[in-house]
């Protein structure tokens, strides 16, 4: 496990998106409403955090509002790896 704080992980998810989308976004942007992320893209997403930051996102943790923004994903990423 990496040391990397929740703005970090932040971050990282907007290069991931950046790199495969084009879009620069804000860490509060609604990745939905703003077209960068369709349904397809949001599970190259899930896989992508969970290998990236090897934690399991299943069941309940698989809602809109945990991948709504790239600031709800690093929560829920450091919130999975307090968890452990």
């Amino acid at each position: 496990m990496t040391a990397d704080t929740t703005e970090q992980i932040g971050t990282e998810v907007l290069a991931f998106i950046r790199e495969r989308t084009g879009l620069e976004l804000a860490p509060e942007d609604d990745l939905f409403a703003t077209g960068a992320v369709t349904s397809l893209f949001a599970m190259h997403l899930v896989t992508h955090v969970e290998q990236t930051y090897q934690v399991t996102i299943t069941g309940g943790l698989l809602k809109l509002d945990n991948f709504r923004s790239a600031s709800a994903v690093a929560e829920l990423v450091t919130t999975l790896r307090q968890d452990r």
